[in-house]
């Protein structure tokens, strides 16, 4: 057992380094600062951003160019060919569970590559005009869900 009087920290602790102190401090005259100089001033030094002089980055980079389209709507999509392992009818939710799409909230955009053996009626947000065309053509059947756009299913 360790007595009282032998314990000890368990990192040996530095004492603070104490600048400006007199010349028998090891930390007198420049105080750590050198001789003269804009480093050596209070308040001195250049920002953080300087590079020496040449053009900073900041001004390298181009500038407001284009811009960010806040209404964009961004779907998941799905090609038509994937299709092919549903029966009947297929609905967003039938592709979230098959794992063709990831998230129910994104809207759903049927895209026209692969082919279609079946006849399925497929209802989802948007479509392709090939994906329209693959999908009618064994008999199959295009809905659009939330259809705010003029109907373009003919």
């Amino acid at each position: 057992m360790i007595a009282q009087n032998e314990l000890k920290p368990p990192l040996p602790r530095r004492k603070r380094k104490r600048i400006g102190r007199g010349l028998g401090s090891g930390h007198g005259r420049y105080s750590g600062r050198g001789m003269k100089g804009q480093k050596a001033r209070s308040g001195g030094g250049v920002a953080p951003y300087f590079e020496g002089g040449q053009t900073p980055l900041t001004k390298r980079l181009p500038q407001k160019r284009g811009f960010k389209n806040m209404f964009r709507e961004v779907y998941q999509v799905v090609n038509v060919g994937s299709l092919n392992r549903f029966e009947g009818e297929v609905n967003p939710q039938l592709l979230f569970t098959a794992g063709l799409i990831s998230d129910l909230k994104k809207k759903v955009k049927i895209l026209g590559e692969g082919e279609l053996e079946k006849k399925l009626t497929v209802k989802v947000h948007e479509f392709s005009a090939k994906a329209c065309a693959k999908i009618e053509s064994p008999g199959g059947e295009v809905i659009r869900l939330d259809a705010k756009k003029t109907d373009r299913t003919t």
